[in-house]
Formats: structure tokens, C-alpha cells, sequence
């Protein structure tokens, strides 16, 4: 396994929609390992493929890390989709490739998302709370979508004016 690079905004790389996958093979579930461990090193809830420069839909999730007694229980989904939603919720969201940001988000409350496991068998997970909002935040990175993009236009251009402003200070270091 490998730590990745994560992508951090406004890469523009971040905005592009990702490929479906078309087998999961060695490859992918290497993919799927290696993101697993830099989530967990970046101290992540999930990430997406195009977070660490791979225009692939494939994304992990684990909403039980770091919790008491919760260990390690990785969701890997390639091409997943929401095929069922109901409610609103707002949720506080953070996000690796916006570091040091968060801000409310209006999110669907509960959704049933479909995808392929790492073994290649399709999946359908009821989802509702956290991981609800985890898998529609990640779904949303493979559609070139960030979580800022959901909140107005003011916040937005004010953390990404401090993102590129920390940017170019880390730079000239």
C-alpha cells in the first residue's frame, strides 16, 4: 500500500468528472487500498478517486473511524450511484482537498446507494446520518463537484481566496 497525494482546491483537476470503472480488478482494488490508507493517514472519513489525482469513480468511506472501539470498517465502491432518496438534512462538512474549512451543507437525509465492491459484486447500501452525507459528498468529487460548490458564492470566493492565499505562502517557503 501507498500514500497518495491529495489534491487540494482550486485544482482544477478536482473539476473534472471521473470514468466509470470498467472491472474491478488488481488495479482498482490497489486503488481502493491505497486511498483506504491515505484517508486514514489524512484522518479522513472518505475519499475519492479524482481527490488523489485519479479520474476514476471509485471512493472510500468509513464513518466508524477514529469513533471509540470503532477500528477500521472501509466501504470501497466503484461506480457508485444514489438510486433512492428522501428527507433533507444540513450537515457540518469538512472535506480533504479543502482543508481547515467547513460549512453547512443542505444534503438528502436518506439515500440507498448501488456500486461494486472491492470483489467486483454489486452492493446496495441503505444509508441515512453521516454516511448518508459521507457517500453523497464523495459521489459528488466524481462528478467534479466540491462541497463548496453548494454553499453561495460569497463563501465560496472567500475560502478559496484563503486556500490560494495559503497556496502561494506555502510556496515561497
Amino acid at each position: 500500500m501507498a500514500l497518495l497525494p491529495i489534491l487540494t482546491a482550486p485544482d482544477k483537476r478536482l473539476k473534472r468528472p471521473a470514468l466509470p470503472v470498467k472491472q474491478v480488478n488488481d488495479a482498482i482494488r490497489r486503488l481502493m487500498e491505497d486511498m483506504a490508507e491515505t484517508m486514514y493517514h489524512a484522518q479522513g472519513i472518505g475519499l475519492a478517486a479524482p481527490q488523489v489525482d485519479v479520474p476514476q469513480r471509485v471512493i472510500v468511506v468509513d464513518v466508524e473511524y477514529g469513533k471509540e472501539n470503532g477500528g477500521s470498517h472501509p466501504i470501497f465502491l466503484a461506480n457508485p450511484e444514489i438510486v433512492s432518496r428522501e428527507g433533507e438534512v444540513v450537515w457540518n462538512e469538512g472535506c480533504l482537498s479543502v482543508p481547515e474549512h467547513t460549512s453547512d451543507v443542505t444534503r438528502i437525509a436518506r439515500i440507498v446507494v448501488r456500486g461494486w465492491n472491492q470483489h467486483g459484486q454489486e452492493v446496495i447500501i441503505e444509508a441515512e446520518g453521516l454516511l448518508a452525507v459521507c457517500f453523497q459528498h464523495e459521489i459528488d468529487h466524481l462528478d467534479g463537484i466540491l462541497f463548496i460548490d453548494r454553499l453561495s458564492s460569497l463563501k465560496r470566493s472567500i475560502i478559496l481566496r484563503k486556500l490560494k492565499k495559503h497556496k502561494s505562502d506555502t510556496k515561497q517557503k
